[in-house]
């Protein structure tokens, strides 16, 4: 099986790239601007007897997205991680002050990057009439937080997305879903007090935050042949079934 993990330097791409080559699968990750970090990654799948290549892709630099499926080649999975964050944090401004600059440059990214990703690997599924993608979202997208609504925004758009292809390629055999995460912990995130963690995972039904590896397990359950006819569906990790405010 050959894999596609975009965003897959750091965070929960770097994990489920890892994951899937546990399982044997041949791994292709994408990298923007952290090339040492994702040369790392392959080389942890390499020593552990796995074969792992990575390529440069931006998606907000749509030819960059065309070159990463060329050179990646025909893949049996998509995993669609890599993200455009922007520069609209929570609470960092009233939503009527967000230059309109900012709303095209997250659709522009994260919409029509992806849609193009998929556009690229979708033929070769559709011709061997097997293929599975999944999106990787954010509790943001549902439950709203202050502040970033150009990424929760497009984060959602994952969502039709998804239910639109699953119906359109699901006779060729091809499975599309979304990961939706919580607040995930990962050797990304900006440090955020224990007690606040703490608060946080008291809100979920197991009483713990998910794990990068945690979502890289769910991921790769979903895009694998081990799931044989779950599509079209919005699949929420522990961390975010007790509808957190604190998504990431």
């Amino acid at each position: 099986m050959h894999v596609l993990v975009t965003g897959g330097s750091s965070g929960i791409g770097a994990a489920t790239a890892l994951a899937y080559a546990r399982t044997g699968a041949r791994v292709t990750l994408t990298y923007n601007t952290g090339p040492d970090r994702a040369a790392d990654v392959v080389k942890r799948i390499e020593a552990e007897g796995g074969e792992a290549a990575a390529v440069h892709l931006d998606l907000t630099d749509h030819a960059t997205v065309a070159a990463a499926v060329a050179q990646a080649g025909p893949v049996d999975a998509l995993v669609a991680n890599a993200v455009r964050w922007g520069g609209v944090m929570p609470g960092s401004m009233p939503f009527e002050d967000v230059p309109a600059a900012e709303w095209t440059a997250a659709l522009h990214a994260n919409v029509v990057g992806n849609a193009l990703l998929v556009q690229g690997v979708l033929p070769e599924m559709r011709r061997r009439g097997f293929g599975r993608i999944v999106f990787v979202s954010s509790g943001v997208a549902e439950e709203g937080v202050p502040g970033p609504g150009p990424y929760g925004t497009a984060k959602m758009a994952l969502h039709g997305m998804a239910r639109a292809l699953a119906w359109e390629a699901g006779r060729d055999g091809i499975l599309v879903n979304v990961a939706v995460a919580g607040l995930t912990l990962t050797d990304t995130r900006r440090p955020i007090p224990q007690a606040v963690l703490d608060e946080i995972a008291a809100r979920t039904p197991s009483r713990r935050l998910s794990t990068a590896d945690d979502m890289a397990a769910l991921i790769v359950f979903l895009g694998s042949a081990a799931n044989r006819n779950v599509t079209g569906e919005l699949v929420r990790d522990g961390s975010n079934a007790g509808r957190s405010s604190h998504a990431v």
